[in-house]
C-alpha cells in the first residue's frame, strides 16, 4: 500500500444534473408525473474526480464548462471537495453541459444528456495538462467528451508511463481503435458497454466471459465488468473472478458506475491487488446508490468499514 496520496488526473466531462423522480420510467411517448425537480453537479468526469477524491486521492480535473452560471455551480462542486480544476477551460459563449435524469421507485434511470461545452474539450486543452498527467499514479478516462481529447490523452500516458482506467462510457458508436486499448490498464464497462466494445449483440451471462477474454486479447490490462445488483465480474489474463455486490437499498443508481471508476482508480494508485481494489470500488459504487445524485459518492472511512466486512 502507497505511504502518500496517490495522484489521479481525471480528463472528462462536466455537467449539471437535473432529476425528476418518478413512480415509474415513462414509456416511449408517454407524460408520467414526478416530484420536485432536483439540481445538482454531475458529467461522467465531475463524478469519477469527486468519486476518488473522496476514496482518498489528491485529484487534479481536466475539462471545459461554459463561462455560464452552471459552469460557476460546477466547478464550485469540484473545489468544495479539494479537486484541483486550474485546468479546466471556460469556453466563452458556450453552455455548460446538461443532464436530464429520471429516476425510479427502484432507483434505475434513464439520462439524456446535451453535452455543450464538454463537446469542445480538444487535444490542446489535454496536452497542457501533459506534466500532471506524467506526474499521476493513474490517469482516469470516460467517452463523454470527444474521442480525439480521449486519444490525446492515452498518447500523453502511453509516452509517459502512466496507468490508464477507462471507462467506456457512454458506449461508443463503434468499436475504439485496439491500440486504444492496449493502452489500458484497467477497463471498467457494464454488461451493455462490455458487448458493444466488441461488436457482440449481447453480454449475457452465458457470453460475458467470452466477451471479457476478447477485451484481454486486444490488449487490456484487466476488465472489470460492472454489473449492478450481480456484483462484478473482474477478468484478467490469470483468472476470471466474480465478486458479489454489497446488499444495500438503492434509492439512485445514477453515477454509481463512475463511483466505481473513481474508487478503483485510488485503490489501484496504492497498489492494492485487482480482486482487492475493485471489492474497494463495488463498495464505494454500493454505498452511492443509497443517496440521490451523481456526486453521492461516499467518503474513504465509510468505503473501508463496508468493503472490510
Amino acid at each position: 500500500m502507497a505511504d502518500r496520496v496517490p495522484r489521479i488526473v481525471v480528463v472528462g466531462s462536466a455537467n449539471v444534473d437535473m432529476t425528476v423522480r418518478v413512480a415509474r420510467l415513462p414509456a416511449r411517448g408517454e407524460t408520467v408525473l414526478g416530484d420536485a425537480l432536483h439540481t445538482a453537479p454531475g458529467g461522467k468526469g465531475a463524478n469519477q474526480a469527486v468519486a476518488a477524491r473522496r476514496a482518498g486521492g489528491d485529484v487534479t480535473f481536466v475539462g471545459c464548462v461554459g463561462d455560464d452560471a452552471l459552469g460557476d455551480t460546477a466547478l464550485a462542486a469540484l473545489r468544495t471537495d479539494g479537486v484541483d480544476v486550474s485546468h479546466v477551460t471556460r469556453a466563452s459563449g458556450a453552455a455548460t453541459g446538461v443532464a436530464l435524469i429520471t429516476v425510479d421507485t427502484s432507483g434505475e434511470n434513464t439520462i439524456a444528456v446535451a453535452p455543450g461545452a464538454n463537446a469542445l474539450l480538444a487535444p490542446h486543452h489535454v496536452e497542457r495538462a501533459a506534466d500532471v498527467i506524467a506526474a499521476a499514479d493513474v490517469l482516469l478516462l470516460q467517452l463523454e467528451t470527444p474521442l480525439d481529447a480521449v486519444e490525446a490523452a492515452l498518447g500523453i500516458a502511453a509516452h509517459r508511463g502512466t496507468r490508464v482506467v477507462l471507462d467506456p462510457a457512454p458506449a461508443p458508436a463503434r468499436p475504439l481503435d485496439r491500440r486504444l486499448l492496449g493502452t489500458v490498464a484497467a477497463l471498467t464497462p457494464n454488461r451493455a458497454e462490455a458487448a458493444r466494445l466488441v461488436g457482440a449483440e449481447r453480454a449475457d451471462d452465458e457470453t460475458l466471459h467470452d466477451v471479457a477474454a476478447t477485451l484481454l486479447a486486444a490488449g487490456v490490462g484487466a476488465v472489470i465488468v460492472t454489473l449492478g445488483a450481480d456484483g462484478a465480474l473482474v477478468a484478467t489474463a490469470r483468472a476470471m473472478s466474480r465478486l458479489p455486490a454489497f446488499p444495500v437499498r438503492a434509492v439512485d443508481a445514477t453515477g454509481a458506475g463512475d463511483v466505481f471508476s473513481g474508487a478503483l482508480a485510488v485503490a489501484l494508485a496504492e497498489g492494492r491487488e485487482i480482486l482487492d481494489a475493485a471489492r474497494f470500488a463495488g463498495a464505494a459504487a454500493a454505498l452511492s446508490v443509497t443517496r440521490l445524485g451523481a456526486q453521492a459518492a461516499p467518503h474513504r472511512e465509510t468505503i473501508l468499514a463496508l468493503a472490510d466486512r
